[in-house]
């Protein structure tokens, strides 16, 4: 059975040949497919051998079905660029590649965070279906895409995690935590979801709870703190944003 390893990609010059050199013993075939990256990416990915091919962004779901178009192996392995296998994860993925075992597999993730991996926060587990039939399709989102899992099939989950490293500082993880909440909010808007006055505030207490306390984010120190923090308020402003959507929306009646 052979794996391709299909990528997304737009200036990750900072993770991508870690990316690439975790596959390489592995993969059958890379495929990288690039959105226009303006830093060293291509160049990365060229002097590494891989496939890269140009697309213009066209949303998280869309740009990863346009690349698992272009695998030639029975199975895809799609991973993001801030993502790279550990060798207890490749040693089970070795495993299903030897035996020859179609299916649906996920993998528990596990995340760096400034230089600190996080054990709570309620970003671990993190499972992510990611090794599954070329012919598999990502719903078309554009943001928090999903495998579209047939009916009827199990996913079966793979010793080993799947290392990534999220964010390289606060402020970082602030400004993508803010663009992935007004996509969301646009999405919402669409879905025709309502949003009251006190949404915004109880998403916040919400969140902050869930992450800080509930989910023993206090276990990861410092930046346990910041992580409940930073996606409390991206979730008050997801829901201001979709409020403000939703006004201007009735105003235009």
């Amino acid at each position: 059975m052979r794996i391709s390893v299909t990528i997304i990609t737009l200036n990750e010059e900072r993770n991508i040949a870690r990316c690439i050199d975790s596959v390489l013993s592995f993969a059958d075939e890379i495929i990288v497919m690039d959105a226009g990256s303006n830093d060293n990416t291509v160049n990365l990915c060229k002097a590494r051998g891989v496939t890269v091919v140009f697309q213009p962004w066209l949303g998280y779901g869309a740009q990863k079905n346009k690349v698992n178009a272009l695998a030639t192996s029975e199975m895809i392995l799609s991973l993001d660029a801030d993502e790279a296998v550990t060798e207890s994860l490749k040693k089970s993925l070795l495993e299903i590649k030897q035996q020859g075992k179609l299916g649906y597999y996920s993998m528990n993730r596990l995340t760096n965070y400034c230089g600190q991996w996080i054990y709570h926060s309620g970003w671990n587990p993190d499972i992510k279906l990611r090794l599954f039939p070329k012919e598999t399709q990502w719903s078309n989102d554009i943001v928090h895409e999903e495998i579209i899992l047939p009916e009827g099939h199990e996913v079966i989950q793979l010793s080993g995690n799947l290392s990534h490293y999220s964010y390289y500082s606060r402020e970082e993880h602030l400004a993508r935590a803010n663009a992935y909440s007004i996509l969301t909010a646009k999405k919402y808007h669409q879905q025709g979801r309502a949003c009251s006055f006190y949404t915004p505030w109880t998403a916040y207490l919400g969140r902050f709870v869930k992450m800080y306390i509930l989910k023993m984010g206090f276990l990861d120190g410092i930046n346990g703190w910041h992580i409940a923090r930073i996606s409390a308020t991206s979730n008050h402003f997801k829901y201001s944003e979709l409020r403000r959507l939703n006004k201007k929306s009735r105003s235009n009646e």
